[in-house]
C-alpha cells in the first residue's frame, strides 16, 4: 500500500486547486492508477 501511495504522490503536479471536490479528485487519482498499472 505505501508503494502505491509513493507511485500516486508523483503525480501531484497533475492535482490541481480544481481538485477541492471529490471527483475530481477521484478522476486524478484513477487516472494516475491506470497510468502506472499501464506503464508496469
Amino acid at each position: 500500500m505505501e508503494r502505491a501511495i509513493g507511485k500516486l504522490k508523483q503525480f501531484r503536479a497533475v492535482a490541481t486547486h480544481y481538485d477541492k471536490r471529490g471527483y475530481h479528485y477521484l478522476g486524478t487519482v484513477t487516472a494516475a492508477a491506470l497510468l502506472i498499472w499501464l506503464r508496469s
